[in-house]
């Protein structure tokens, strides 16, 4: 099938930019549905204004405002990028709607593309939006609507409303079943946000990556003062972004969460984001910090997960033990820091404070986000080599020292796949990753933990298992040693977690 040639000014997304010019430049006769969202600044609105540039179609961007206004914007949008202007104001989304995909279809005989951004800020003031797009997507497949129709028409509804945005085609929603295309937007990983910042240094890229992720849209924020070229550069790089009280990243974390109209009691919600940036991972851990019980915030905790600030994973060797993490940088980064801060920085004491929360963001945010990054690497870059064989999805698991009543965490365990044989799991690779230089008593406490997880109840070793050490601060000498004698052995630094494999 044919595909739109990709515009250069477009960094990455090349299977994005597949998938939608694909959806876009179907030649199936009628109407047709595509849903895009992702969380605010990922490039969602770039990539489809660069998609409409290319097919020559309609960009609508909603604001938040009144049904009459809305029509009249949207009205406005439709005279300016198609020449055409309706005889009168429309009298509703219906009207508007059916006009407007009327409109593309008698436009020729190429496929026409209708996309509107922001599309739950319609929806708070217009319930029945997404009735009147099932509505006219009806009389375009078996009514008369589409009778006059030269053309086929795509329309992609996006917005950055994430739970908002996930209910469209679920649950008893008109539009369930109805679209062709749903396309959540990610953000960069940690080796394509390098290269679209432009940061040689691995360490500096690595800084910058625990506090901005792969939010394409802070690299234009920060643009001023560019990206730190050495580790030593990042307190000042901070201190003139993020910490600063006069620069837009500064409450970044309240404008992400008041964006979703389903977060409606902020205090619990941000409560929430507290604890999980805390370290309380489990459900019983995250209520006793908010003085619930697990009953009482399983909702708020499903509305933050559909809304894309906390992730939920499930331990692999055992049911109903769900893990969650915060899934954004910044969001942990001014629940650790800003907030706890937040005074002496307004009183403009940015490196004062940050000398103070250093150790902070040492223990509770590079910690964790070194450890993010190995399970990715694992997951998208390791070779099969490297893990001994194929391996599954990869994730942290709890294992249990009853002997001496301890219990620890491996940051990075993967079963090999297709590994469940009955009720056995098969484990592929077992690994620990530390921010900090790594020395043989890491080794050693590894090879412990692998004989602890192996002798739980239906799991197993594979033949071909692999220990992973990782370190953002490399191996002692003695370490390094140990890893060339060993062929169960994988010694993991930066520079392998960005360009090896």
């Amino acid at each position: 099938m044919a595909t739109l040639e990709r515009p250069k000014s477009l960094y990455n997304r090349e299977v994005e930019w597949e998938d939608l010019s694909r959806f876009a430049l179907s030649l199936r006769p009628g109407l047709r549905l595509g849903i895009v969202y992702g969380r605010r600044r990922y490039g969602k609105s770039y990539l489809l204004r660069r998609l409409v540039e290319a097919m020559g179609g309609v960009y609508h961007l909603a604001l938040r405002e009144e049904r009459r206004p809305a029509l009249d914007r949207f009205a406005n949008s439709l005279s300016r990028q198609l020449q055409w202007a309706p005889p009168q104001p429309f009298r509703d989304w219906s009207d508007a709607v059916e006009q407007a995909v009327s409109v593309l279809g008698t436009r020729g005989d190429r496929p026409q593309l209708l996309v509107i951004d922001e599309y739950s800020y319609l929806q708070q003031n217009n319930p029945e939006l997404d009735s009147v797009v099932q509505a006219v997507m009806d009389e375009a497949a078996a009514g008369a609507l589409a009778e006059r129709w030269t053309a086929p028409v795509s329309i992609v509804l996006c917005g950055s409303a994430m739970s908002a945005m996930t209910q469209i085609l679920s649950g008893t929603s008109p539009l369930r079943g109805r679209a062709t295309l749903d396309m959540p937007l990610a953000p960069f990983d940690y080796r394509q946000a390098r290269g679209y910042w432009g940061i040689d240094d691995l360490a500096s890229a690595f800084g910058v990556d625990t506090v901005m992720g792969g939010a394409a849209g802070y690299k234009d924020l920060t643009a001023d003062v560019g990206a730190p070229d050495r580790p030593e550069e990042l307190p000042e790089w901070l201190a003139a972004t993020v910490l600063n009280p006069s620069h837009v990243l500064f409450r970044e974390d309240d404008y992400l969460l008041r964006e979703d109209p389903r977060v409606t009691d902020e205090a619990t919600y941000y409560s929430l984001l507290q604890a999980v940036a805390d370290g309380r991972t489990s459900p019983a851990k995250i209520a006793e910090a908010l003085g619930r019980t697990s009953n009482d915030i399983s909702h708020h905790l499903g509305v933050m997960t559909t809304a894309g600030f906390v992730i939920r994973h499930e331990d692999l060797l055992a049911d109903r033990r769900p893990v969650y993490r915060v899934a954004d940088p910044i969001v942990r980064f001014h629940h650790l820091i800003n907030r706890r801060h937040r005074a002496r920085l307004e009183d403009r004491q940015a490196l004062e404070a940050w000398a103070d929360a250093e150790a902070t963001y040492r223990s509770q945010i590079v910690g964790p986000h070194f450890e993010s990054m190995c399970r990715l690497w694992v997951d998208r870059y390791a070779s099969e080599e490297t893990l001994g064989g194929p391996a599954d999805r990869s994730a942290s698991v709890q294992v249990n020292d009853r002997r001496h009543r301890q219990n620890f965490e491996l940051d990075v365990v993967a079963l090999r796949s297709s590994s469940q044989e009955g009720k056995t799991k098969i484990i592929q690779l077992v690994g620990e990753a530390k921010a900090y230089q790594l020395g043989t008593d890491a080794l050693a406490r590894l090879d412990h933990l692998t004989v602890l997880l192996a002798g739980r109840s239906g799991v197993t070793l594979s033949p071909t298992a692999k220990r992973l050490l990782f370190s953002a601060q490399g191996f002692t000498p003695e370490l390094t040693a140990a890893g060339q004698t060993r062929t169960d052995l994988e010694l993991v630094d930066l520079h392998r977690l960005y360009e090896s494999d």
